[in-house]
């Protein structure tokens, strides 16, 4: 459990890199005259976000770590992170985690976005069901995966709806 509470925790300092990441984003993208969209399921999604590593630990406190399934599931989170990561390093400073579009900015097209149109969201969902199945807490993986459903049907609406706002191609 020390070792699954570690990850929790880098989990957590990387959700606040993150943050950090964000906040300056938004700075440039308010500087250059961005919108935001869709305000509002913000606080609901920070909510949902931080409850999955809350649920996390408190339920993998009641639960035994397989090792087959513990250690596979370790390595697709580790995935999504790279995917994560790889999504915020290709939309450099048009990142949020809040929809803000620039206007007249050009819709990246590049890196995962050449694949598809929400590559970061297929990193949170199986980042939401790999990180508790790490330690088979595979009641806050369905959960959240059901809260996350709902709550993507709305960030992905509010997201295309911005991003219809966007001109060029980049």
């Amino acid at each position: 459990m020390f070792a699954y509470t570690l990850l929790i925790a880098a989990v957590a300092v990387e959700r606040l890199a993150e943050l950090v990441v964000s906040q300056r984003n938004l700075k440039w993208s308010k500087a250059r005259g961005g919108v935001e969209f869709g305000a509002g399921h913000y606080p609901v999604m920070v909510v949902l976000h931080t409850a999955l590593l809350v649920g996390c630990l408190v339920e993998a406190s009641h639960r035994e770590f397989i090792p087959a399934l513990g250690w596979t599931m370790f390595a697709v989170a580790i995935a999504a992170q790279a995917l994560r990561w790889w999504c915020i390093t290709t939309l450099g400073p048009q990142w949020n985690t809040r929809v803000v579009v620039v206007p007249n900015a050009g819709r990246v097209t590049g890196g995962p976005y050449r694949f598809m149109s929400h590559p970061n969201y297929v990193a949170v969902v199986v980042e939401g069901i790999a990180l508790p199945l790490v330690h088979t807490a595979w009641i806050t993986a369905l959960v959240f995966t059901v809260l996350n459903a709902a709550l993507l049907w709305t960030r992905i609406s509010v997201e295309n709806k911005a991003l219809r706002t966007l001109t060029a191609a980049r």
